[in-house]
């Protein structure tokens, strides 16, 4: 799940940016710092959108930069096992695809999208359910459930992240779409037909008077 985070950090302006606006520099230096960075109490650091707070500079002897104890809003990501989440494909293999979930990518195997048979068609860079025709490619939104997690907090690329769509309600957005016509078409379908009016009995009265 995405969280809108306030924190607070001592970030060091280089001295040869101490000439430019100090709210932007700082912005800027915790971007590059933070940006893509994992944190296992705070999560995935997707963005630092904004700074609040920046108290006075500190100098420390032999060093040319100045200290700033900051307050800043922060955009992470928290995953957690069986988490369901959306994802754009942004990439796609003979083994699966490579799902991005900001600025971090998890993996979709093969085994993960569907009960049928999978192709691989390398041309369209598409993974082909082989009965259903349903497909998968680049620039798909998918949403998918997190099956294995296992954070790097030094090298965030080395990061292990599992997902599965075969379960009921995962799957590309047009998979999903699908999905719900089928529903509607079933559940009009299964709405009971109006009884055809029966037919009334003939008057015994009249019957006698026709034999006669």
């Amino acid at each position: 799940m995405y969280y809108k985070m306030m924190l607070e950090d001592k970030v060091r302006v280089p001295p040869n940016r101490l000439g430019e606006k100090l709210e932007k520099v700082i912005l800027e230096v915790l971007q590059e710092q933070l940006e893509g960075s994992i944190d296992k109490e705070l999560g995935i650091f997707i963005a630092v959108t904004k700074v609040e707070d920046v108290g006075e500079g500190e100098i420390v002897p032999g060093d040319g930069g100045v200290y700033y104890d900051v307050k800043f809003e922060g955009l992470v990501l928290r995953l957690a096992l069986q988490e369901v989440i959306e994802g754009l494909v942004v990439e796609t293999t003979s083994f699966g695809a490579f799902v991005s979930l900001g600025p971090i990518d998890a993996m979709l195997h093969v085994s993960q999208i569907s009960d049928e048979y999978i192709n691989f068609d390398e041309k369209n860079a598409r993974l082909i359910c082989q009965d259903s025709k349903r497909f998968i490619g680049v620039g798909d939104t998918v949403r998918v459930r997190v099956v294995t997690l296992s954070l790097n907090e030094r090298e965030p690329r080395d990061s292990k992240i599992g997902l599965t769509m075969r379960q009921a309600g995962l799957g590309t957005t047009l998979w999903l779409e699908e999905e719900i016509e089928k529903e509607k078409e079933k559940a009009a379908g299964g709405a009971a037909a109006p009884k055809e009016k029966a037919e009334k009995p003939k008057s015994k009265r009249k019957d006698h008077a026709a034999s006669e």
